[in-house]
């Protein structure tokens, strides 16, 4: 137990802190547990609420919030429908797949172009 009067005080005042923080950060996890099941409009404004009193209240990194925000809206497409996930997974082997067709293309490039930016490299860091 605290001895001094500001200790006390401030062991009163961090009591009174963590009751409300924890009622903030129990509605945040049934906010997002809600929108997980049941992917809707209102859902996602009300988990958004949520997780900006977080935010504001100190209880979470503004980054976080953003990732989290992010990830929540992710369930929910522009016509209201949730997405299956099924749908990401290939989305990304796409992205691969053009990210390859690039780098054969500058692979096949000319080599006077190769030759002139080699040139132009080696001037102006004055190399020879």
């Amino acid at each position: 137990m605290p001895i001094l009067q500001n200790a006390k005080k401030a062991l009163r005042s961090s009591r009174k802190k963590t009751v409300f923080n924890s009622r903030v950060k129990s509605i945040l996890k049934t906010m997002i547990d809600k929108i997980k099941k049941e992917p809707s409009e209102g859902n996602l404004s009300s988990a958004f609420s949520s997780i900006d009193k977080a935010v504001k209240r100190k209880l979470m990194h503004k980054n976080k919030a953003g990732r989290m925000k992010s990830q929540l809206s992710k369930l929910i497409s522009t016509d209201g429908e949730s997405k299956p996930k099924v749908e990401k997974k290939v989305a990304v082997k796409k992205a691969a797949v053009k990210k390859v067709a690039v780098k054969k293309a500058v692979a096949k490039a000319p080599k006077k172009a190769t030759k002139k930016i080699v040139k132009k490299t080696k001037a102006s860091t004055g190399k020879k």
